[in-house]
């Protein structure tokens, strides 16, 4: 079986990370990956993160089911053939701030004309157009910026950044998913391409919920609650008796209720109050007190077995270490290993779903800067001779 993306070719001359991580998941489900590096200054993700006797991780997963060339796109050499290689894509994803295409001459005026149904996916901090438009941005910029790091951290300290890049992942993650509408829409409608504007703000906005309605209907700010919920109670984090934290959450009313009952106190469940999570969230100093101090007095696998019996909801704080043994990310896979050129057999996040009739798979891992210059551009007529000059002339 093949990836429902068979035969897609996506140009990927984007950088950290949103980008990158499209044209990763485009990849993953079948889509043919080039990937275009500047022939000095590489994708700033191969410097990112840790690496292993000189091999860097991040970039072995990032740069998974990619072909890898290098092309100076702000050359004119390199702009034609970039336009030769658009000129039978199905897919660019660029990154670069608004204009900066056009400058070389590879707007989607002048790509589309050579391929009507070109689909150009461009990613900014704030979108191709608006005052902010030319600001540079990063992920940190835009999680600060959508209420994320104000509802997060304990009620009394400061807002709270994520350690990892989430809005950079949620808008691959959203990347991926227009481009594969904008795919559909292709097909429904003469194969005619389009641009697509994403930024990074919109779609952790959406992850961060209801704020902006509540605002605008109600005049309220949301404020941060720790590991508590304003929607539910008991949820938070709770430790147990041989120093492991848990996490529990009750944002079904059935479930409250085993875990009140399970916990010893189904005396709760008859107050008025308790009929709600909203209610429930008023009274979570007592709920904690309940729930916390009965896990405090027993062990980790204690409590995951009582509440699994009484079909009550809990999970352990994992490390990403706990994740490589857990026997449900095992079953079903969710980590895979694959074979790597330089590092032999790795662990790493497998596709993201598991699509019974055409599945992704993970082909390869990350490649070198450029290894398959020579090939691609072989593949669009360019003789040995071509590509040495070209060489010689830092076009490649």
């Amino acid at each position: 079986m093949t990836g429902p993306l068979e035969g897609i070719k996506v140009l990927d001359i984007s950088t950290i990370l949103a980008g990158p991580l499209v044209a990763q998941i485009l990849g993953d489900f079948g889509a043919e990956v080039i990937k275009i590096e500047h022939p000095t200054k590489p994708d700033g993700m191969r410097g990112h993160g840790l690496d292993k006797d000189g091999h860097p991780l991040w970039w072995t997963m990032i740069g998974r089911n990619k072909r890898t060339m290098t092309l100076d796109l702000g050359s004119a050499q390199g702009g034609a053939l970039f336009r030769r290689l658009a000129a039978e894509a199905d897919v660019v994803v660029e990154n670069f701030r608004p204009g900066t295409l056009e400058r070389w001459g590879l707007g989607y005026d002048v790509l589309s004309e050579l391929n009507p149904g070109l689909i150009l996916l461009r990613v900014t901090g704030f979108g191709q157009t608006g005052p902010y438009a030319t600001r540079p941005a990063f992920g940190t910029l835009v999680e600060s910026m959508s209420g994320f790091a104000h509802l997060t951290g304990e009620a009394d300290g400061p807002p709270t950044l994520p350690a990892f890049g989430l809005a950079d992942s949620l808008a691959g993650i959203a990347g991926s998913s227009a481009v594969s509408m904008a795919l559909l829409h292709r097909t429904n409608n003469g194969g005619i391409g389009q641009q697509i504007d994403l930024d990074l703000l919109s779609p952790i906005m959406a992850a961060v919920g209801p704020g902006v309605i509540y605002a605008d209907q109600l005049g309220i700010d949301q404020e941060r609650t720790g590991n508590r919920s304003s929607n539910n109670a008991p949820r938070n984090l709770y430790k147990t008796a041989d120093g492991h934290w848990l996490a529990i959450s009750t944002s079904a009313n059935s479930i409250a209720e085993r875990v009140l009952v399970l916990v010893g106190h189904p005396e709760v469940l008859d107050e008025p109050w308790f009929a709600t999570g909203r209610q429930r969230a008023a009274h979570a100093d007592l709920l904690d007190e309940y729930v916390g101090g009965w896990i405090g007095e027993r062990t980790k696998d204690v409590v995951i077995d009582e509440f699994e019996k009484a079909g009550a909801a809990v999970a352990p704080v994992y490390k990403p270490s706990d994740l490589l043994s857990d026997p449900q990310v095992n079953a079903i896979e969710m980590v895979t290993t694959v074979e790597d050129d330089d590092l032999g057999p790795v662990r790493m996040q497998n596709v993201m779903w598991r699509m019974g009739g055409s599945p992704g798979r993970i082909r390869y891992t990350g490649r070198k800067h450029g290894a398959d210059t020579d090939e691609v551009l072989t593949e669009i007529g360019c003789s040995a001779d071509e590509i040495e000059a070209m060489r010689r002339d830092s076009v490649v």
